[in-house]
């Protein structure tokens, strides 16, 4: 068991630490290698080469051509740059968007604020598990509807949407369909050829990367108008100086994760099983969609008789969340939680624990005995 004095990190769907091999990569381009990459001279050569090997490493992980890679801030600037860029070049494609009741703030906001640009807006429902209803998505679909954004993995509760045939339906109306898959790379398998994903957007520091950085993949023959205007950088789409140690630092944790995905997955779904069988001695309660259907980094418990805040709240050493971070600050309902109703959940009792490479058992160990003792 872990020291008690130790700190406890169970809340890597939040972030991550970065890995040291993703550090050391990234470090002489803050020191040595520091040229702007948009430069002629041999400094920024060297900057642009190791962008370029980092888009390389970029679109292996999604399997997607490394022209078609575009380096943003993260996945909330990917997002925004994916919907409003598309709405604002497509119009005459439609003004119908779908989405789900379920989906990041970042996608329901941004679909929120096209609302009031005139835009159509369909939120689709979710089954007990978090899982759109199937059926609803296919009678939604319009002449007019030329967007959908569907996340693939949720980062409250792990669910997996049935990404393949989302793709498959759209691909048969020819809507393009934009995928969320912050939470999936490096835990389930993601392919946007087998897939069928027009755009997908995730972020480096749910990767064991850095923060700030983040990709939106965009099929080659999709027009979009960009957020950003200036210098012309990423194909006209993103403009500003590179930041050449995070795209690095991006590239490698893909990389990392790519190569070491069989045996991290294989760790996390034990350490979901250990966990389900730990709380289980201490109460009763259930968990937020079934394991076959979600992640093995991410789930979400709800406890009858928790008062969920004041327990994070007293924890000095764990970390652990009751949902997206994102939503933290505004202490509501969670919106996800609140359209799945999960059974015997309130506003305030249930927690999320996610995962990474570097949990463990003992990490597990020490969040029970403190839970055990909450409870008592």
């Amino acid at each position: 068991m872990s020291s008690t004095n130790e700190v406890i990190y169970l809340d890597a769907a939040s972030t991550t630490k970065i890995d040291q091999r993703v550090l050391d990569s990234m470090q002489p381009y803050f020191t040595e290698h520091f040229g702007n990459a948009s430069s002629n001279h041999n400094f920024g050569k060297l900057a642009n080469e190791a962008i370029d090997k980092a888009r390389t490493q970029v679109a292996d992980i999604i399997n997607c051509d490394n022209k078609e890679i575009i380096f943003t801030s993260g996945a909330t600037e990917s997002i925004n740059l994916a919907i409003k860029g598309y709405t604002e070049s497509n119009l005459d494609k439609g003004n119908h968007i779908i989405t789900v009741k379920t989906e990041h703030k970042a996608v329901l906001t941004t679909c929120e604020y096209l609302e009031t640009k005139g835009y159509e807006v369909t939120y689709l429902d979710v089954n007990k598990n978090g899982v759109i209803l199937f059926d609803q998505l296919r009678d939604s679909v319009k002449e007019n509807t030329s967007l959908v954004v569907i996340m693939h993995v949720n980062n409250e509760t792990g669910v997996i949407q049935p990404i393949k045939m989302i793709g498959e339906l759209c691909r048969d109306n020819n809507i393009t369909f934009f995928c969320d898959a912050t939470q999936a790379v490096g835990k389930v398998k993601v392919d946007i050829e087998e897939d069928f994903i027009d755009m997908l957007c995730f972020s480096g520091h749910k990767i064991n990367g850095p923060k700030g950085i983040g990709v939106l993949y965009k099929r080659s023959d999709i027009e979009l108008t960009p957020l950003i205007h200036g210098g012309g950088q990423e194909m006209g789409l993103r403009a500003g100086t590179y930041n050449s140690p995070l795209i690095v630092g991006l590239g490698k944790a893909c990389e990392i994760s790519k190569n070491e995905m069989s045996n991290v997955v294989l760790k996390m779904n034990e350490l979901n099983d250990y966990l389900i069988k730990s709380v289980g001695e201490i109460t009763k309660f259930n968990s937020v969609s079934e394991k076959h259907l979600r992640s093995p980094s991410i789930i979400n418990l709800v406890i009858p008789n928790l008062e969920s805040d004041i327990f994070i709240g007293s924890q000095k050493n764990i970390a652990i969340s009751n949902g997206s971070a994102c939503n933290s600050a505004l202490l509501e309902e969670s919106h996800v939680l609140k359209a799945i109703k999960p059974e015997n959940f309130n506003k305030n009792n249930s927690i999320r624990v996610s995962f990474d490479k570097f949990s463990s058992k003992g990490d597990i160990d020490v969040f029970c005995s403190s839970l055990r003792k909450h409870l008592i």
